[in-house]
């Protein structure tokens, strides 16, 4: 009898570029000048980066600059009493980190009404269910002993083990599905120490997991097609470029095509496809959002897989009509890792003229500088409801307190003297496009607001004034 090594080694593939037209551009990954040729007249540049990175191995990439910035930002640092692969989270990283968090829960909860649910971080080592699921991440766990027993216990590395030992036991029928679950999971792989790369791959994560239980292929693909969506305006509502990449079994492609030519007219993007001959695995389509980071490499962000196999192997069933017990068709899916969003982010921003982030990320939005020490009373007095303000009451130049504000990425400066408090407006300098502008408290708040555009708000992480902060790195 064959093994699954085996059985994969058989597995044949083909590679093709899908566009949203229903266009199809065969790719021979074997002749590389041929296919950069054809991904140069396709046209999207995400695409064309991630075939040549992750398809084509392409040369390594330099160090990605977030890796440096997030600690000279005081956002995220090394921890030397951990182990590699595990950080730490300064205030200002705390909140960029609290606030994807939010951003992941508002999805799931409001916008696709899942059911959440929390589950361990250890589970016993002997299961076989568990032993099943670990199978395909070739021992890249850790193990946890007790210390008064021989038994063994491994930190869980994906959001599946909880969950499919509750779903096993729940009962539901055919009228409750689809049923849709969220986790907001910690998890832990332990990646080969030349792998990590700052937030980009590490052994300790935070996963927002969100698994729909269908009642039958149709609507599972409605389910897929859902997600695909919504992790669509994710991605382009954080502001981060990223290619589509397909994985698909064959018979399934031919019968399901128009359903993948649907969701690329959506997200208005090709695709890279690559064709299976038969399953390699659980799921029978699977897609990912790659990021491209600033030199080039990627990174999967969301995913979502369609899952025909699972539920009878661990016996998660519904009752049907008939009253029967059926198995589920399962979408598994997660928004992507919080660190891998911050990583993705933080290179976005190096693409830019002027590195920024996201308005509605930025631990600070707005800057008030005083001219003098005299005007430092007025600033205080402000209150600008709804925004991230500091006040820069060091005792450094004007000038170098607007040039600090610039290091560290303010996305709105405001510069406050006798002209400014006597017309009522400050002069307001804006990051994006090196615009100046006089505006009222109430103008500037009710701009920075507008363009936060209902996105998640926390308040400002650190001491309002400057003098009173900490220094966490250098």
């Amino acid at each position: 009898m064959k093994n699954r090594v085996d059985i994969v080694k058989e597995i044949k593939s083909k590679h093709l570029i899908l566009l949203p037209n229903g266009g199809e551009i065969a790719l021979n990954l074997e002749a590389p000048k041929e296919v950069k040729k054809i991904l140069q007249s396709v046209g999207d540049n995400e695409l064309q980066a991630y075939v040549l990175s992750e398809e084509l191995k392409g040369q390594a990439k330099a160090e990605p600059p977030s890796i440096s910035m997030m600690q000279q930002h005081e956002l995220v640092g090394y921890e030397p009493a951990s182990d590699s692969g595990h950080f730490r989270m300064y205030p200002k990283g705390h909140m960029i980190f609290e606030l994807l968090k939010d951003w992941a829960q508002e999805i799931a909860v409001e916008r696709l009404e899942c059911l959440q649910i929390d589950s361990p971080v250890v589970y016993d080592w002997s299961d076989k269910e568990i032993q099943e699921q670990a199978s395909s991440f070739h021992e890249r766990h850790y193990l946890v002993k007790q210390p008064d027993s021989e038994k063994e216990f491994i930190l869980r590395f994906a959001g599946d083990f909880g969950l499919f030992k509750i779903m096993k036991q729940a009962n539901f029928s055919h009228r409750m599905l689809p049923v849709r679950v969220y986790e907001f999971s910690k998890s832990f792989r332990y990646e080969r120490s030349g792998e990590l790369s700052g937030l980009r791959r590490l052994r300790a994560f935070h996963m927002p997991d969100i698994h729909c239980f269908c009642k039958d292929l149709v609507q599972g693909w409605e389910e897929y097609q859902h997600l695909y969506r919504n992790y669509a305006d994710l991605a382009d509502a954080a502001g981060v470029a990223y290619a589509v990449g397909f994985r698909i079994v064959e018979e399934f492609y031919q019968v399901h095509k128009e359903k993948i030519v649907e969701m690329l007219r959506y997200s208005k993007r090709p695709a890279f496809i690559e064709v299976l001959s038969s399953m390699k695995h659980y799921w029978a389509v699977k897609h990912e959002f790659q990021a491209i980071d600033s030199v080039g490499g990627n990174l999967q962000l969301s995913t979502v897989q369609l899952d025909v196999k699972d539920a009878k192997v661990y016996g998660i069933n519904y009752v049907d009509a008939d009253g029967e017990k059926k198995g589920c068709i399962i979408c598994h899916s997660s928004i992507g890792s919080i660190e891998r969003w911050m990583y993705a982010i933080f290179e976005e921003a190096f693409k830019k003229e002027k590195p920024e982030l996201p308005l509605w990320l930025a631990p600070s939005q707005v800057r008030i500088i005083p001219v003098a020490e005299e005007y430092l009373p007025y600033c205080k007095s402000l209150a600008i409801e709804g925004v991230r303000w500091d006040i820069d009451d060091s005792n450094d130049s004007l000038g170098k307190k607007i040039a600090k504000a610039g290091k560290e990425w303010i996305p709105y400066v405001a510069i406050v003297g006798e002209q400014e408090i006597k017309a009522g407006k400050i002069m307001v300098n804006r990051r994006s496009n090196s615009s100046k502008e006089p505006l009222s408290i109430e103008e500037l708040q009710k701009e920075v607001k507008e363009k936060c555009n209902g996105m998640p708000f926390r308040p400002l992480p650190v001491p309002r004034l400057v003098s009173l902060r900490p220094k966490f790195h250098g």
